[in-house]
Parts: C-alpha cells; structure tokens; sequence
C-alpha cells in the first residue's frame, strides 16, 4: 500500500467518525428541541390582528378576576353606604387606612381623593383604587387589597310579634329560627306565618308556613340574608269575656270561629249568665260597634250560629247586676285587654 492510499483510508476514517458523532449529538438533542411548541396562531379576517395563543402555564401568582364575594346563597354582596373598609397598598404602609362608604357612595384615601365605592364588589373596589394610584403615577404597579371591616347592610330586621323587635347581625350563614331567637322569640300573639321580604326583591314577599312545634318542620328554617326584612304577623285572635268558665282570647289560625265554638273554648257560660245580654263588640274603620247576640237561642239550636271575625269581642254580662248603658263596652274592652291568650289545636 502506497502513501496516497493510505491517506485516502483516513481521511474517509475521520469522515464517518465526525459523522456518526454528530448523530448522536443530535439524537440527544432531538427530546429538547421536538418538546418546544410554537405559539398558535389563528387567522382572522379582515385588518384583525393575529389571535395568538402561546402555550405558557400561568403563573400560580396571577390572579383572576373575580365576579365578586357571594354568600351562602350566591348573592353577590356590594358595597352600600355604611360599610366599613380597610384599604392596604403592598410594600407602602403609609397608605394603609379604614374608611367608611359615605351616603354618596365615595370613601377618601390618601393621594387620590375620594373613590366613588357604592355598589362594586369588594374586587372590583380594589381594581378601581390600583387604577387610581396607577394613573396618578403615585405608585408603580400597586397591588391594593380591600377588607370590609363591617357591612353595616348585613343585619336583618325582625319585626311583628317577636318579643325584642330590632335589626340583629347576619355573619356567615344564618337561618330563620336563628333570628327569631335572637329576637327573644314569639310572642304569644304570634300567628302561623312569617313573611321575608330580600333586600335585592323589595317587590317580592315570601310567606313562610309555621307549624304549632317549629322543630317539626324544618323546611320552614329558611336561610336569612344580610338585609332582608322579617315580619312575623299577628294571629287572628278573638275574645271572650264576661260570666264564662274561663275568659280568654282565641288564636284563630284556621280563620274561622263561630260564637258557639268560642264559648265552648271558653269553658261555657255560668249560672249567672245573662245569656239574652250577650253581643259582639267589632273593631271597624269607623271604629266600635255591637251586635246583639241571640246566645240562648243558639245554645238550644234554636238560631244560627254566628261566625266571628278577627279581634271580635263576644261579651257575656251577668244577670246579678245591671248593665248600664254605654259601659257594658268598656267593661268588655278592658276584660278582653287582661285576657289571656289560648292557642286553638
């Protein structure tokens, strides 16, 4: 073998040596640069710009935007006039401050003034004070956080026959019964119906069932939002006084009540019942009236009964003594005040 010929043979050993090293070189590139994927792009027409999707994992920091803090029900609670909030700046302390939403709906914060905050959400507040210190130059890139101290919206008001009337907290998540409670209860003038009226429904009046023993029915603990309006009616009471076993006043939850049933409910008449004397006394829109009332008769089925309406007075004097004219109703106006009051089973 000559000279030239073996320099041939190694100039082609050193060919395929420089080749089969880029292979693998780029065989081990290849998992790297086959896992870069290029940005999606979409076409669109007309002078549109290109909607370009890169595949890029957001970030665990960035933060979406939220449609507003809702309560247990879903409803979104806005800021009114009253609510207490604390204002903070990231990484600026001096511009931490409480304020509270006045009656025009603004708050006043250091720098920038006064912010019109009525009706947004707790986010959406924020997002319009970052873009207040933003667009005045007064902090780069703010991040502002808003904490409503108090919403001074978020109580409930209970009212009608409860024993302490008045407006009373709605933190978290409260029911019906909850209210109530805290409102000292019923009264014993309480009816069998509540109505709840929502503050964002002012229109719209939901009447809520109640049975003789609330435990028993629990679908009537309804859930109770801030701002919503509890009234629990009066019972329909009818009264009766006079010479009777046990004088009393009548719940009349199924709001019917004849003369006879409610001298049976009240333990019949006495020996010295004026039985012709007997009247029912009726509140009006022109004020009191009576009405005579043929009790004897009626006692022996002799004469129809008569129904009684709501807050009727049935009044049975005594044959021992005289009625005096023109007193007999004040004397039953006052026994029906001190009566007290029987539910009907």
């Amino acid at each position: 073998m000559d000279l030239s010929t073996s320099l041939v043979r190694c100039s082609a050993v050193k060919f395929v040596c420089r080749w089969f090293f880029a292979s693998l070189l780029l065989a081990a590139l290849a998992p790297g640069v086959a896992g870069q994927q290029k940005p999606t792009v979409t076409q669109t027409t007309d002078n549109a710009e290109p909607n370009v999707t890169p595949s890029v994992t957001p970030s665990v920091y960035s933060r979406q935007p939220d449609e507003g803090a809702p309560n247990h029900s879903g409803s979104v609670l806005r800021l009114e006039s009253g609510d207490l909030v604390e204002v903070g700046v990231y990484n600026v302390p001096e511009l931490t401050t409480k304020a509270r939403v006045s009656t025009k709906g603004d708050i006043y914060l250091p720098l920038i003034d006064y912010v019109h905050v009525g009706g947004l959400t707790a986010e959406e507040a924020e997002g319009l004070v970052q873009k207040r210190l933003s667009d005045g130059g007064f902090v780069k890139n703010p991040h502002v956080t808003l904490f409503v101290d108090q919403y001074a919206s978020q109580g409930a008001s209970v009212l009608g026959e409860v024993a302490r009337p008045g407006v009373y907290p709605v933190p978290g998540q409260q029911r019906l019964f909850d209210l109530i409670s805290a409102a000292g209860g019923f009264t014993e003038k309480a009816g069998r119906s509540i109505a709840i009226t929502h503050r964002d429904q002012p229109d719209r009046t939901i009447t809520v069932p109640l049975t003789r023993n609330v435990t028993d029915d629990p679908e009537s603990n309804v859930p109770v939002l801030p701002g919503d309006t509890i009234i629990v009616h009066k019972a329909d009471l009818v009264y009766v006084v006079g010479d009777v076993g046990r004088p009393s006043g009548f719940l009349m939850d199924s709001g019917h009540l004849t003369v006879l049933q409610a001298i049976a409910l009240a333990g019949g008449t006495t020996r010295t019942a004026n039985l012709g004397g007997a009247r029912i006394i009726h509140r009006g829109s022109d004020g009191l009236s009576e009405t005579p009332v043929e009790l004897k008769k009626i006692l022996r089925a002799k004469a129809p009964d008569v129904k009684m309406q709501a807050d009727d007075i049935l009044f049975v004097p005594t044959s021992t003594g005289k009625v005096i004219a023109g007193r007999a109703m004040e004397a039953a106006m006052q026994a029906a005040t001190a009566a007290s009051i029987v539910a009907i089973p």
